[in-house]
Parts: C-alpha cells; sequence; structure tokens
C-alpha cells in the first residue's frame, strides 16, 4: 500500500479571501513578518500496491477530474514516504 498526497491550490491569478482573512488575522493575534497567505487543500489517496507511474497516472485523473477544479485551481501529486 502506497500514500499519494494530492496538493491543490488556486492558481496564482485567482483571489484568495480566505488567505487574506488569515493574513489579516495573524497580525491581531500577535504574528508578524506574514505578506501573504494562500489557503489549499491536501487529500492522501491511499493506493493498492505500489506508486508506480500508472498508479500516480491514475491519480493525476482523480484530481482532474474531482479533486481539483482545473479552471481556478492547481495540483501537484507525490508520494508520502
Amino acid at each position: 500500500m502506497a500514500r499519494v498526497i494530492v496538493d491543490v491550490m488556486l492558481k496564482p491569478e485567482i483571489l484568495d479571501p480566505q488567505g487574506q482573512a488569515i493574513a489579516g488575522a495573524l497580525p491581531r493575534l500577535g504574528f508578524s513578518g506574514v505578506r501573504d497567505v494562500r489557503q489549499g487543500k491536501r487529500f492522501e489517496v491511499e493506493i493498492e500496491g505500489e506508486a508506480d507511474e500508472a498508479a500516480l497516472s491514475e491519480v493525476r485523473k482523480m484530481a482532474e477530474t474531482l479533486l481539483a477544479n482545473t479552471v481556478i485551481e492547481d495540483f501537484t501529486v507525490r508520494v508520502e514516504q
């Protein structure tokens, strides 16, 4: 069994109001020096067998089809060690 991580983030040109809200709250909570915050999603997909190229290709298809809205989001796929 292998664990594959899919990280989904809004594309840089897309406004991120949740990230802006977090960035605005940090100074009020005593945190300084943060220029920007972008909020995203992380999916952990456990697959049977090895995380070979065929399995990773299948997870990429999952991400394109269901996990990410590719019009406004980018995603990365990686194997967790």
